[in-house]
C-alpha cells in the first residue's frame, strides 16, 4: 500500500468540498489549500488548522511532498498527530529536510517526556532521560552528575531539597555540560535551568483534583530546555553550555515541607513558605544560583511556573521576563525568526518586593489564592534576587504554552512542545 501523501496548492479547493475549504482528498493522498494574501502567520495557522483535521482520519503516516517551505512543513509537522500518535511526518526531499528532522527528533522527545506518567517520570528517571539523550547526540562533549536526595541538603541545595523531600523518590539536581572543545578550563558560553516537578500536588496548600489531573505537566521546562540544548547540539553548536534540571515530587506526607517554614538558601536569603503551591520558583532558585556561579553571560529558565501567565495569555503565548530588556528583544527576535509566539510581560526591580514577610527577606508568595495580582510578575521578582549581575544576561521563560489538557484546533492534546527552537536560536545565537 503506498504511502498517503499530502501536497500544498496556492489554489482554493473545488467549491465540492465547501467555501473556503483547507483540505481536499484524492485516493492516496490530500492538498492543503492556502491563501497566498494572508500574512505569513496567518498562513501558518490555516496549515496547522488542515494539519488536524487530517488528523481526524487517524492516518498511520504521511509524507509531505510538492513545494513547501520548511516553515510550512514545521507547522503541518508539529502541529499533527498527538500523544499517542507521535513521529509520523515524513519531510520533502530537500535541503530542509535534515534540519527539519533534527527539530522533529527534540520535539518528540521533549512531548514524549511531558506527556509520560507521573509514576513512570520520577525526579531521577527525569534527569537520567535527558542526560542520556544529550550523551547520545554527542557523546564525546557531554558529562554530568546528579545531586540526589540527602546530597542535595548536604550541598546547600536547599529548595530542591525541601520541595522534593515529601516524596519517597528523592529529588535530583541535574548538572550537565556540553563542551564540545574539551577544554575543562574553557568559559562557559550559556547555562539553562529548567523547573522539574515530575508531579505537583501543591503539597498542602493541595490543589483540586481537576486541578491536579495534568501536573505531570509541571516538569515542562526541564524538558524543554532539554529539546532546546538537543537542537542546538544538532544543529553544530560549538560553545560551552551547561544545563542544570531542578528535579522534584511535591507530594504530601510527614516529612513534607510545611506553611510557615523558612528556608536559607546559599546566598543567605531567608524565604517564608506561605503557598507550598508556589514550589517551582523554590527550586529554580537554586538552579539560578548554580547557573550564575559558572560565570555564563547568558542564563535562561523556562518552566510551567504560573496559573497567571496562563490567564495573561492563554495557551497560545508562551510569557518572557527579563530585567535585562536589550537581552529579552533579542530573544523576541529569535521567536519571530522561529515562528514561535512568546510575548514580554512586566519586570522591575521593586518586583522582588512584592512578596513581603514579616519573618524573612521574603515569602515565597503572597498568602491568597493564584499569589494575587500580577502573579507571574512577583514570581518573575522572586526568581531575580538568584541571579547575578542585577539581571543582566537572564531571561526568564513562563511556559503558558507548554500543554493543552485537550487538543484543539491548531495543536494536538498535551505537550506542545513551544519553546524549543527559541531556546535553540537563543544558544546559536547569543
Amino acid at each position: 500500500m503506498s504511502q498517503f501523501t499530502v501536497s500544498l496548492s496556492h489554489q482554493a479547493a473545488s467549491a465540492t468540498w465547501g467555501e473556503k475549504a483547507l483540505i481536499s482528498l484524492a485516493e492516496n493522498g490530500a492538498t492543503v489549500h492556502i491563501d497566498e494574501s494572508q500574512s505569513q502567520r496567518e498562513i501558518l495557522r490555516q496549515i496547522r488548522k488542515a494539519s488536524r483535521q487530517l488528523e481526524t482520519l487517524k492516518l498511520p503516516s504521511i509524507a509531505l511532498t510538492g513545494d513547501w517551505t520548511a516553515e510550512q512543513q514545521w507547522a503541518f509537522a508539529s502541529s499533527f498527530g498527538g500523544p499517542k500518535r507521535i513521529g509520523l511526518v515524513t519531510f520533502c526531499e530537500n535541503e530542509d529536510k535534515q534540519q527539519l528532522d533534527n527539530q522533529y527528533q527534540a520535539l518528540t522527545f521533549t512531548r514524549e517526556v511531558i506527556n509520560g506518567t507521573p509514576e513512570d517520570i520520577s525526579p531521577k528517571m527525569l534527569a537520567e532521560k535527558a542526560a542520556q539523550w544529550l550523551t547520545s547526540l554527542a557523546p564525546d562533549s557531554v558529562s554530568y552528575r546528579l545531586v540526589e536526595g540527602e546530597a542535595l541538603q548536604d550541598e546547600g541545595w536547599t529548595g530542591i531539597y525541601n520541595v522534593g523531600r515529601g516524596s519517597e523518590r528523592p529529588p535530583v539536581l541535574l548538572e550537565l555540560d556540553y563542551n564540545p572543545s574539551g577544554d575543562a578550563s574553557a568559559a562557559v558560553d550559556a547555562a539553562l535551568v529548567g523547573k522539574g516537578i515530575t508531579f505537583d500536588s501543591g503539597g498542602y496548600s493541595i490543589k483540586s483534583s481537576e486541578g491536579m489531573l495534568d501536573m505531570k505537566c509541571d516538569m515542562g521546562g526541564a524538558a524543554t530546555v532539554t529539546g532546546g540544548l538537543g537542537l542546538a547540539i544538532m544543529q553544530g553548536v560549538q560553545k560551552r553550555i551547561k544545563l542544570f534540571l531542578c528535579c522534584a515530587e511535591n507530594l504530601i506526607s510527614g516529612h513534607a515541607y510545611k506553611l510557615g517554614d523558612i528556608l536559607t538558601y546559599k546566598n543567605g536569603l531567608t524565604v517564608e513558605i506561605v503557598n507550598t503551591d508556589a514550589e517551582g520558583r523554590l527550586v529554580l532558585a537554586d538552579g539560578l544560583m548554580a547557573a550564575s556561579e559558572t560565570g555564563a553571560p547568558f542564563i535562561l529558565n523556562a518552566a510551567t511556573l504560573t496559573g497567571a501567565a496562563v490567564v495573561a495569555l492563554g495557551s497560545d503565548y508562551n510569557g518572557l521576563f527579563g530585567l535585562d530588556s536589550e537581552l529579552q528583544k533579542r530573544v523576541m527576535n529569535y521567536a519571530d525568526d522561529v515562528n514561535e509566539l512568546v510575548w514580554p510581560l512586566p519586570l522591575e526591580q521593586w518586583h522582588q518586593e512584592k512578596c513581603p514577610s514579616q519573618f524573612a527577606d521574603t515569602a515565597n508568595s503572597r498568602p491568597q489564592k493564584g499569589g494575587g495580582g500580577g502573579g507571574a510578575s512577583n514570581a518573575a521578582g522572586f526568581l531575580s534576587r538568584f541571579v547575578d549581575n542585577n539581571g543582566k544576561g537572564w531571561v526568564h521563560m513562563d511556559l503558558a504554552a507548554a500543554y493543552n489538557a485537550n487538543g484543539n484546533e491548531i495543536m494536538p492534546a498535551g505537550a506542545s512542545g513551544l519553546g524549543v527552537r527559541v531556546i535553540a536560536k537563543a544558544l546559536m545565537e547569543e
